[in-house]
């Protein structure tokens, strides 16, 4: 009999140890012993599915993996040690040399970079399309084109992109779709359910919570899954079983606190929508938001980033930031505490001025992770930091 999220994510646990203990220890172990020499030799042969070395697997990784398949509708997966780890490793483990990658131009900075900088040594090429002309996606894939990528909502944009779209022209063409879907979080989107292949998470962010921890997630096909699993057990980019841990506890709490942070949210971009000293505002769950009825038919709600553009750019942004007094100025995003981030000279100064703007992020784009403080604190401080 299947089970609610809510339930799933509070109730899927490693099996119970001898100490039949009610919530899952920590497994702070690097290697794990074996009863003979044929117990080890059929567990190295992968004859026996059992632990062998943490870098491979430990009981408190598999239970945060195993969590996240079931709230993501995923076969399997694998958990690594940061998000960009994930997206790295997911990537290079499916890429060969003279391979294309097709990607949504809307990304994370240090994506982007990796695009870039990173792949083109080993002949991995990329474009980019317009996430709104997805009717150009086609015109732009090669022979040599291998992975459909995006990010929804994007970041620091907060713009939507059609994953119901995206996943018929990867069926068509035969692409291997991957979606990162960490501003959504699996309780306010599954993109399995549209056709993606894999979905990346950064754990660091809405999944953790509380800023504790860093980590990644990718989960997906279980064909797919296994060949990232054996790159990355030889590359060793694995999840700490410490971090692993708290995730999973946090992943306990992750409908109840989504469910604030998007209350929180709306309530914010509807203020700011009226303020005199606000050129525009994006959040996916507005109804001015051009990809609101799309955001309606894959979210369950907004998500906790609000993104809006303050009047007289680049200064005004900064004495903006330099007067806000309770917020976090931080580059992290999904936290129990607001969090406020200048893209432009933060996560995307990285990017030429076109590349950001290509991206939706202007030189007074300011990006809001509205956090579970409560709201009228949270808008108060923004109205005096304004004023």
């Amino acid at each position: 009999m299947s089970k609610k999220f809510e339930t799933e994510a509070i109730r899927t646990q490693v099996e119970r140890s001898q100490f039949l203990e009610h919530s899952a220890p920590m497994y702070l172990t690097s290697s794990f012993v074996f009863e003979d020499a044929e117990d080890m030799r059929a567990s190295f042969a992968e004859e026996k599915d059992r632990n062998i070395y943490s870098r491979y697997s430990n009981p408190n990784t598999s239970e945060f993996i195993e969590k996240v398949c079931k709230m993501e509708g995923a076969e399997d997966g694998f958990a690594f040690a940061s998000g960009m780890a994930a997206v790295f490793s997911t990537l290079a483990s499916l890429l060969d040399s003279g391979d294309h990658i097709l990607s949504a131009g809307s990304v994370f900075g240090s994506t982007h970079s990796l695009f870039a900088n990173f792949f083109p040594k080993w002949n991995i090429l990329y474009d980019y399309f317009n996430i709104n002309e997805l009717d150009s996606i086609e015109t732009r894939i090669k022979p040599t084109t291998k992975i459909l990528y995006a990010e929804t909502p994007t970041n620091p944009g907060v713009d939507v992109v059609d994953l119901e779209v995206l996943g018929k022209i990867a069926k068509k063409h035969n692409l291997i779709l991957i979606i990162d879907n960490c501003f959504a979080s699996p309780y306010l989107q599954q993109p399995i359910k549209f056709g993606a292949d894999l979905v990346i998470h950064s754990g660091t962010k809405l999944m953790d919570g509380q800023g504790r921890v860093l980590a990644g997630i990718t989960v997906g096909s279980r064909e797919l899954v296994d060949k990232v699993y054996r790159f990355s057990r030889i590359t060793g980019p694995a999840l700490s079983p410490f971090n692993a841990w708290v995730l999973s506890k946090s992943l306990e709490t992750l409908a109840l606190r989504v469910d604030k942070h998007c209350e929180n949210a709306l309530k914010l971009a509807e203020y700011l929508e009226k303020h005199s000293k606000i050129n525009w505002v994006r959040y996916p769950f507005l109804k001015s938001h051009p990809k609101y009825e799309v955001a309606k038919k894959q979210m369950k709600a907004g998500g906790c980033v609000v993104a809006f553009e303050v009047e007289g750019g680049v200064e005004a942004g900064k004495k903006f930031f330099d007067a806000i007094k309770m917020l976090s100025l931080s580059a992290n995003l999904g936290d129990s505490r607001s969090i406020v981030t200048h893209p432009a000279s933060t996560t995307h100064s990285k990017l030429t001025k076109e590349e950001r703007l290509a991206s939706g992020i202007t030189d007074g784009s300011i990006r809001i992770s509205v956090g579970l403080e409560h709201i009228d604190d949270i808008i108060a401080d923004i109205e005096q930091a304004l004023e």
